[in-house]
Formats: structure tokens, sequence, C-alpha cells
């Protein structure tokens, strides 16, 4: 079994305000407790997906400082969400730092180089990555483009008439969905998807949220 490392006096209580007061973002996320591992679950599968991130827990999103009484509880359900609902398993690095008469756990969660990190949800396993200050469930699209990062194998690109009329739309209309390049190319949606993700692992194009939907542009 995978095991967190516990890292004691690496932060002090003036650093760890210091990030609490730059606020949540791609690689910060605030808990004022954890009530359940399938929830933290979540939060951490998406830092491994993304980037990594920090977790700090006994702060509320509104960067008020409450503590909890105790991290053992705390440290109980990180390590079940880590060790039993993230698939593969996942190292954490945590440590407590004493707040009055509480304490604040600051959790590091390193970025994953077997992803997708999926979280068992009792109907089946889900995907989630970061998404500015959210953890968010990966589309099916997001979900084949880390795999693709944490695969050996090589992916080909064959430029063909289904490339030359994605590329010419990109060349008019500054972002393309895959029911679009579905409809455009006159292609079925499985492999539409497929030809935007083969793209995207290349590095051709890039893959962002506009309006909660998948869009796909041409990568700077």
């Amino acid at each position: 079994m995978t095991q967190q490392a516990h890292i004691h006096h690496s932060m002090s209580l003036r650093d760890l305000k210091n990030l609490i007061r730059s606020g949540e973002g791609l690689m910060l996320e605030f808990k004022r407790s954890i009530s359940s591992p399938e929830k933290i679950a979540r939060e951490i599968a998406a830092f491994a997906n993304t980037h990594g991130g920090h977790l700090v827990i006994g702060v509320d999103d509104d960067r008020s400082i409450y503590g909890v009484e105790s991290y053992h509880e705390q440290d109980f359900y990180l390590e079940q969400a880590a060790h039993e609902l993230c698939s593969p398993a996942l190292t954490y690095h945590m440590q407590v730092i004493p707040y009055y008469q509480r304490e604040i756990l600051h959790v590091y969660i390193e970025e994953s180089d077997r992803k997708p990190v999926a979280v068992a949800n009792g109907q089946g396993d889900a995907v989630y990555v970061r998404l500015d200050d959210q953890s968010v469930r990966a589309s099916d699209e997001m979900t084949e483009i880390l795999r693709s990062q944490s695969s050996n194998k090589g992916v080909t690109f064959h430029y063909g008439n289904n490339e030359q009329k994605l590329f010419r739309y990109l060349n008019e209309y500054p972002d393309i969905t895959v029911d679009t390049y579905s409809n455009i190319a006159d292609i079925n949606r499985k492999k539409a998807s497929q030809i935007l993700v083969d793209l995207t692992s290349l590095g051709v194009l890039k893959l962002f949220k506009k309006n909660q939907t998948d869009v796909f542009t041409l990568a700077p």
C-alpha cells in the first residue's frame, strides 16, 4: 500500500497564512473539515490529474481559519480516499500545524505520472480535474488525453480529408466542439473525438472549457 509522508515543521504558521491569503485557485483548495472520504477523494484525484496542489483543512472558503479539533479523523478519511477510493492509489504529504488549541492540516498532492487517477463512486469510476478553483468531472475526451500523457505508445497523425476540414474550420473560427466537428466532417462522433484527442495529445490542439462545454482550439 502506498503510504503518505507526514512532514512536520516544513511550513510555519506565518507561511501558511500567506498561502491562505492568496485564495483558492487551480492548485489550492480550502476545506473547513473533511466530512467523508468520498468527497475528499474527488479533490485529491483532481489535483493528481492536473498539476498537483495544496489542500488546507481547517480553513473555510472565505479564508477564515478555524482549525480542527484533531487531525487523526481527518487523516483517516484522507487515507481512505487516497488508498481505497483512488485508482491508482495516491501518495500525499501532510503537515500538522498547531493553531491555538486546534490544528490545521496542510496536505500536498503531487501530479500523478499514472493518469488518469479515477475515483470509485458506487456507480463505476469517475475522473476529476482542476478547473480554476474547482474540481470538475472530466469528459471522455479529457480522460483519454490524460491517459495518453501516461502512455508509452506514440500517437500517429495522418493528415487526410477529415483533418483538412478541421483546420479549415479552425482557420475561420476560434474553436470547435466534438459534435460540430462530427457534423462538418460527416464522421461519427467517436471518430471525431479520437482525432481531436490525438491532435491534442500531439500538442497541435488545446482543450479547454467554454460555457461548461469542452472546446478545442489551435495550440499557441
